[in-house]
């Protein structure tokens, strides 16, 4: 079972930030006519909960503006600054920070890694829609640039992939590497997104993107997401907020989670449609085969301490997706180390357990390089 967010409930919300896997079946079973109501009806619950953005938990000064990322900076002293690489993945980067006493980033502080700083990656807008991997590892570049051009990256889930990749394209830059439910080799495991991905011919994608105007519009992921347990969201939901009405704590996570799950954002086609095809059809990136910024990527070339970092009831980045980037990064073998935890997906990042117990652990990793 998925560690709990908020209640019992969670397991069933470990549901992917980047995978409409039930919108398949929304599209061949449904019909386009109850497809589009469906929507409208998704459009219609982002207007109910749009008087509650996602906020970030911890106060944080803007130190970039880019055009895919606002660089969030948490301060903090000493050593090289820790850089947490949030996924790109049709949610905002409260992953990371999600409620005070139950924040990655506030753990990472309190554990002595020093400085840390958040991508928190934007929505994309229409004139978006052509970005590719290549201008988000450029203002990657950028970032580590600005800050003196080494730090210690964590890469969480979907931005996991774009952290390996910033590290073997530019290893000195990167002076340790925490892969956190990063999907690294998406051919390992037996998981549902890999199914999905190796079963739905490209030009499924594809039909999404175009209904998107040219995005991967985050109202579809939301309702593929939904209704992978329509159950739990139409029904549970609502029957465990009445058993809980009068726990204001209970209430306030409640209201939290559902400002930052129930506001996705949108993602670019192009980028969307270049990641399911290379690294989720092809796993380009664990085979060599990637190009980023001009030079094929080879794992090979990431020598610095690794903290690899999976779910064992992790069913959207199997464990063995994770624990694999052992067996291509070059980093010797006394210099990794892999980690299985109980839990989920979501959990990992945001779950109180392991942010109580075993996130501090791995910013002492971090501090200690």
């Amino acid at each position: 079972m998925a560690e709990s967010v908020l209640s019992p409930k969670s397991p069933n919300l470990s549901v992917p930030a980047f995978w409409p896997m039930a919108l398949a079946a929304s599209l061949a079973e449904q019909g386009a006519d109850l497809y589009a109501r469906n929507v409208k009806f998704i459009e219609e619950e982002i207007k109910i909960h749009d008087r509650l953005r996602p906020a970030l938990a911890t106060a944080n000064q803007v130190r970039l503006d880019l055009r895919t990322m606002t660089l969030r900076d948490y301060g903090g002293r000493g050593g090289l600054p820790t850089l947490v690489d949030a996924p790109y993945a049709g949610h905002s980067a409260m992953i990371a920070d999600y409620h005070k006493g139950q924040s990655l980033v506030e753990t990472l502080l309190a554990s002595g890694v020093g400085r840390v700083l958040l991508t928190d990656w934007k929505s994309a807008t229409d004139d978006m829609k052509d970005l590719e991997i290549d201008n988000y590892l450029a203002d990657m570049v950028v970032v580590i640039d600005d800050l003196g051009g080494r730090v210690n990256l964590v890469g969480l889930c979907q931005g996991g992939w774009l952290s390996a990749m910033v590290a073997a394209r530019f290893p000195d830059k990167v002076n340790s590497l925490v892969l956190a439910g990063a999907p690294i080799d998406t051919d390992a495991g037996d998981g549902p997104i890999k199914t999905m991905a190796h079963r739905s011919p490209l030009s499924f994608y594809e039909q999404l993107v175009a209904m998107g105007g040219g995005l991967m519009k985050g109202k579809f992921m939301l309702q593929g997401w939904k209704n992978m347990h329509p159950g739990q969201h139409y029904i549970q939901d609502h029957v465990d907020l009445y058993e809980h009405i009068d726990d204001p704590a209970y209430v306030a996570k409640e209201e939290t989670f559902n400002s930052w799950y129930e506001n996705p954002i949108d993602l670019p086609g192009r980028w969307y449609l270049q990641a399911i095809r290379q690294l989720f059809k092809e796993n380009q990136l664990a085979k060599g085969q990637f190009v980023g910024l001009g030079r094929r990527l080879d794992l090979r070339a990431i020598t610095c301490p690794t903290y690899l970092l999976a779910g064992a009831a992790d069913d959207i980045t199997t464990p063995e997706q994770v624990l694999n980037a052992a067996r291509y990064i070059g980093t010797p073998a006394d210099r990794i180390v892999q980690q299985t935890v109980p839990g989920g997906h979501i959990g990992l990042f945001m779950g109180s357990h392991t942010l109580k117990d075993h996130w501090p652990g791995i910013g002492r990793w971090i501090a200690a390089q």
